[in-house]
C-alpha cells in the first residue's frame, strides 16, 4: 500500500531500523535515532542494489517519488544511479574550479612572451568587462548570448574597437580552455562580425588585430627603408604626419631619449616633447645612418633640401594593402587604446597628442611627474604595439 505523508510523520522509531515501503522499490528507513531516510531498491544483472535518495522531511514524499522515477529510468538503461550522481558531483566540483575567471587568468598567465604592460591590458579588459557578469560561471557553460551582452555594454559606451579586440582575446582564451579540456567549443567564434566599424572617413582607430596586421605588413614592405621607418615611428609616436615630415636631426636627443620639437614645427605652435622608447630610438639611429648627413630626417628624394612629399607615407601605407587608411589614423588608434587601457590620466594622453589647451600645457610642463607618466605611457604603447607582431 502506498505511503502517505501523514503515515510517515506519525511513524515512530524502534530499537532497530525499520522500513516503510511505498511502491516501485521506494521505501523510507526509520533509524532508532528518529532520522528518516529515503531509499530505492533495484536490480541490475540480477544483483540487488540500494540507492540513497535523501532525508525526510527535507525531501518530501512527492519529491522522493520523482527522484525514484529518475533513478528507475537510469536503471532501465543499465546504469547505476549512485554512479551517475558521483560523476555529476565530480564534474561540478571540477567546473567550480574552472570558472570563466579562473581559466581566463590562467590563460593570461601563460603568455610569457608578452610585456608586463600588455599582460596588464589583458587583465584589465577581462576584469572590467567580463568578470563582474560571467566570472563565476563555469567556463564550459558560457553561451554566445552571454558574451554578446557583455560586449554590447562596451559598444554602447563607444568602445566598439575595444569590444572587437576583446572578442578576439576571448576566442584565444577558449582555444586554451579546449586544449586543457575545460571547454568543448568557442562561444566567441559566433560573434565574429557582430560589431562593425562605422563609415568613418578620417581618424579611425585600428583594432588590436589590425595593429598586428600592419606590423606584419611593415616587416614585408619592400619600399624605401626611410618610408618604412617613418610609418613605424608614426605608429609608435602618434605624431601628426606633417610633424614627422618636418623632423630635424637637431631636435633629437639620443642621450636623453627625447624628440624635442620646437613650437614653430608644431600645428598648435607649442613646444612638444616626445619621450622615445627603445624601439623608437633604434629606428632613429638606423635612420641616422641613412639621412643623418642632412638637416631633415625625411628629405625628399628629388629635392633633398625639402621635406618628403605630403602623400609619400600614405601611398606607402596603401601599397602595403591598407587602402582607405591614412597615417593620421595612427593618432586615433593610440588615443583609443590608451584610453581603453584605463592606465593613464586623460590629461597625460591629451598632452602627448598635443591636444591640451594652453593653460593645461603650461601646468603640465611645470610638473615633473607629467614627463615621467608620459615616458611610461609611451613605453607602454610601444610594447603594446610590438606584442602584436
Amino acid at each position: 500500500m502506498p505511503l502517505t505523508d501523514l503515515a510517515i510523520r506519525q511513524a515512530k522509531p524502534g530499537d532497530k531500523p525499520r522500513k516503510l515501503s511505498d511502491e516501485r522499490g521506494l521505501y523510507i528507513e526509520i533509524r532508532p535515532t528518529g532520522k528518516k531516510y529515503w531509499r530505492y531498491r533495484y536490480k541490475i544483472d540480477g544483483v540487488e542494489n540500494v540507492f540513497a535518495i535523501g532525508e525526510y522531511p527535507e525531501l518530501g514524499l512527492a519529491d522522493a517519488r520523482a527522484e525514484r522515477d529518475r533513478a528507475r529510468t537510469l536503471v532501465k538503461q543499465g546504469r547505476h544511479p549512485a554512479h551517475i550522481r558521483r560523476a555529476v558531483k565530480a564534474k561540478q566540483i571540477a567546473e567550480n574550479g574552472s570558472s570563466f575567471k579562473i581559466v581566463a587568468l590562467e590563460w593570461i598567465g601563460t603568455k610569457s612572451k608578452v610585456s608586463d604592460s600588455y599582460r596588464r591590458q589583458l587583465t584589465n579588459a577581462f576584469t572590467n568587462n567580463l568578470f563582474p557578469y560571467i566570472g563565476k560561471l563555469p567556463v564550459r557553460d558560457i553561451s554566445s548570448a552571454q558574451l554578446l551582452e557583455c560586449l554590447r555594454r562596451m559598444d554602447k559606451r563607444g568602445a566598439t574597437f575595444y569590444a572587437i579586440s576583446l572578442r578576439n582575446w576571448i576566442s584565444q582564451m577558449y582555444r586554451y580552455a579546449i586544449r586543457t579540456l575545460r571547454a568543448d567549443n568557442d562561444p566567441a567564434a559566433a560573434l565574429v562580425g557582430a560589431f562593425e566599424r562605422g563609415a568613418i572617413n578620417h581618424s579611425r582607430p585600428m583594432s588590436l588585430e589590425m595593429i598586428g596586421e600592419f606590423r606584419r605588413s611593415l616587416s614585408r614592405y619592400a619600399g624605401f627603408r626611410s618610408n618604412t621607418i617613418a610609418l613605424e615611428l608614426l605608429q609608435l609616436l602618434f605624431l601628426r604626419t606633417i610633424e614627422v615630415r618636418r623632423g630635424r636631426w637637431q631636435d633629437i636627443d639620443f642621450d636623453a631619449g627625447v624628440w624635442d620639437i620646437p613650437a614653430e614645427m608644431m600645428k598648435k605652435r607649442r613646444r612638444h616633447i616626445v619621450p622615445l622608447g627603445p624601439r623608437a630610438l633604434e629606428l632613429l639611429r638606423e635612420l641616422h645612418t641613412i639621412t643623418g648627413g642632412r638637416e631633415l630626417m625625411f628629405p625628399g628624394l628629388r629635392h633633398p633640401d625639402k621635406m618628403v612629399d605630403a602623400s609619400t607615407f600614405n601611398r606607402a601605407l596603401e601599397f602595403m594593402g591598407f587602402k582607405g587608411w591614412t597615417c593620421h589614423d595612427f593618432r586615433a588608434t593610440a588615443s583609443t587604446h590608451l584610453y581603453e587601457s584605463g592606465l593613464f590620466r586623460s590629461e597625460v594622453i591629451e598632452l602627448q597628442l598635443a591636444h591640451a589647451d594652453e593653460n593645461k600645457t603650461k601646468l603640465a610642463y611645470n610638473h615633473a611627474e607629467y614627463m615621467v607618466e608620459r615616458a611610461e605611457m609611451m613605453e607602454w604603447w610601444e610594447n603594446y604595439c610590438l606584442a602584436t607582431n
